[in-house]
């Protein structure tokens, strides 16, 4: 296998309309632990013991994203450890507050695992997804 010179992500920084709900969706529903905040910034800090994710407030979103037209994140997408635990996060996200459903859990093409597709209420599209047939 080539290595790269570099050995993976370190962390991921993301720029989100509500730094406090963005914060608790991460935190209250996914189970991230916060792990530190610079509130002059104002930032916070979480991580869920693999990756560590920057969360910045922005003053506004004059950029709507669009897939098409837009250079930037299209979407964070996070490893779930198989199909009952994305079905599982799927009916929590449905009753969490300002989160809004894209895509339901469906099988990946590939034919092997399962994702879906949520807006956090920061703003963010992120990817639910199992590699697990």
């Amino acid at each position: 296998m080539h290595m790269g010179k570099t050995q993976g992500i370190d962390h991921v920084g993301l720029a989100v309309m509500d730094l406090k709900e963005t914060r608790a969706f991460f935190v209250e529903t996914l189970g991230f632990e916060p792990v530190g905040e610079r509130p002059e910034y104002p930032a916070a800090f979480v991580s869920d013991g693999t990756v560590m994710i920057t969360l910045w407030q922005t003053e506004e979103d004059p950029y709507p994203f669009d897939r098409l037209a837009n250079i930037g994140l299209h979407h964070l997408a996070l490893r779930v450890g198989s199909r009952a635990e994305l079905e599982a996060l799927f009916q929590t996200l449905e009753k969490a507050p300002g989160v809004n459903i894209e895509c339901p859990p469906v099988p990946l093409e590939s034919g092997t695992g399962a994702h879906m597709m949520c807006i956090e209420p920061g703003g963010i599209r992120i990817e639910f997804i199992t590699r697990e047939a």
